[in-house]
């Protein structure tokens, strides 16, 4: 009962409720990412969302479109600016994902949306992680976050998409809030952000997720 209509009815409430009472403090952190990022102030992209339905993913942007002389994207630390570490440090951009949630996109709690290139790469199990709509925050995220390998985040995602229940979206929130406060798992081992997943029996490089 709770994941077939409560959870959607908290989401939405919640989200509506958030944007609501941060409205100010948003519309400031838009203005002042505008400058830090000399231009627009948000990061879109598409990324797959329950039963893998495509949908335009919004954050606040925390990298520069710097290029290299034959056009292609600079390594994701040569274009992660300090003002944009602050904002991944402290989660904060991932704000305007409210958005998501509110439009029925995604969830408060759920496994992270990844990116579309992903999808062919996932093997039966991991797919399950779409039988739920993504999430602002996830079991993944408060059990290593970026720090853990591509095969344990999505165990925890599948292991969240056949238990949930409302005690634990509860107690991921809560684990949230520590985590961020704490600043834990934003980087991996070898890299600002999290390395690309080339498949379970792949080689990993990086890419902004």
């Amino acid at each position: 009962m709770y994941a077939k209509f409560w959870k959607r009815f908290f989401d939405f409430t919640l989200s509506l409720s958030a944007l609501i009472i941060l409205f100010p403090f948003l519309l400031v952190l838009t203005v002042v990412t505008a400058i830090a990022m000399k231009g627009n102030p948000f990061f879109t992209q598409l990324r797959p969302g329950k039963n893998e339905k495509i949908f335009k993913l919004i954050k606040f942007r925390t990298m520069t479109c710097a290029k290299d002389k034959n056009g292609n994207l600079l390594p994701d630390e040569q274009r992660l600016t300090k003002y944009g570490k602050l904002l991944r440090s402290t989660s904060l951009d991932e704000l305007p994902e409210l958005i998501n949630i509110l439009k029925g996109d995604m969830s408060i709690v759920g496994p992270r949306p990844l990116l579309v290139e992903y999808l062919p790469l996932y093997n039966d199990e991991q797919k399950k992680r779409h039988n739920v709509r993504p999430g602002l925050t996830g079991l993944a995220q408060v059990n290593g976050r970026n720090a853990i390998t591509w095969e344990e985040r999505f165990a925890l995602d599948v292991e969240y998409t056949q238990s949930i229940t409302c005690t634990l979206d509860i107690k991921i929130i809560y684990k949230t809030v520590m985590t961020v406060l704490k600043r834990d798992g934003i980087s991996s081992n070898t890299s600002e952000t999290m390395e690309e997943f080339k498949g379970s029996a792949g080689r990993m490089e990086t890419a902004e997720v």
